[in-house]
């Protein structure tokens, strides 16, 4: 069986429980297994990075854990809420109040102001007045640096900024959990530094950060590393301030993985 499944998630609260879940995608009559029974929690004020090579289904797995998809198969918890069977309607209204999205690709609209941009999810949060978006929208922009450009446009920016402001994004609403998809991906060496020094201060603030990433130097700044591989997760890794990397088996004991 394969397990990803906290050491500590016993002593704090649990974001997302998945259990014995699984993803198939069907093309005609040809079923392709993404996703095989998996097993996996994430912990309030966790940085936990999901390593894998392209086509390893981690993708998939983000996707699925941000109610942009469901699994074929298998119970998923998200904030103690079942999400199988819940309706479009409850999966926007539960996405939209505890899950912001930090995408490779920054998905800034062209023709809005930066201000414009990050204030976008209130627009599909209630009780949030539009009077109050633009001081909303101030305020996390400070936050990463970038109070200068609120009425910028996104072909202003370089690459880094954009991705910023896309952070800025993720956070307006205060979510309960930032999923990071590659999120250095399109950048250069600099501004991915700048940005994962970002992701990790946010991570020391109490931030919940569940990043997916093929880069083994990216995955190393979480305090948890997951590998996937072909749909299951093959190993775990703990990092720590003393200890940069400790691996093992998942179907390794917890009393294994506690000693590393």
């Amino acid at each position: 069986m394969a397990e990803a499944h906290n050491p500590q998630s016993n002593q704090a609260e649990t974001l997302i429980d998945i259990r014995q879940a699984s993803k198939v995608f069907t093309q005609g009559k040809l079923q392709l297994p993404v996703l095989q029974a998996l097993d996996f929690s994430v912990t309030r004020g966790e940085f936990v990075a999901i390593e894998g090579r392209s086509g390893s289904g981690k993708s998939t797995l983000l996707s699925i854990i941000g109610l942009l998809d469901s699994f074929s198969a298998g119970e998923y918890l998200l904030l103690g809420q079942s999400v199988p069977g819940l309706s479009a309607y409850q999966h926007s209204v539960l996405r939209n109040r505890h899950i912001g999205w930090i995408f490779q690709n920054f998905n800034l609209i062209s023709s809005m102001t930066v201000a414009e941009n990050v204030s976008l999810p209130l627009r599909y949060l209630a009780g949030v007045k539009a009077a109050d978006y633009r001081s909303r929208a101030a305020q996390v922009l400070a936050h990463v640096e970038l109070s200068d450009k609120l009425d910028a446009y996104p072909e202003q920016l370089s690459g880094g900024q954009q991705q910023r402001v896309a952070i800025a994004r993720a956070l307006i609403t205060n979510p309960s959990l930032l999923l990071a998809d590659e999120p250095t991906g399109n950048l250069d060496s600099q501004s991915a530094e700048i940005v994962m020094n970002l992701l990790a201060k946010l991570h020391q603030d109490g931030a919940t950060v569940l990043m997916v990433t093929h880069d083994p130097q990216l995955a190393a700044r979480a305090q948890r590393r997951l590998y996937l591989a072909d749909g299951q997760f093959v190993a775990t890794a703990t990092v720590t301030a003393t200890q940069p990397t400790c691996v093992a088996p998942v179907n390794s004991s917890l009393a294994e993985q506690r000693a590393g």
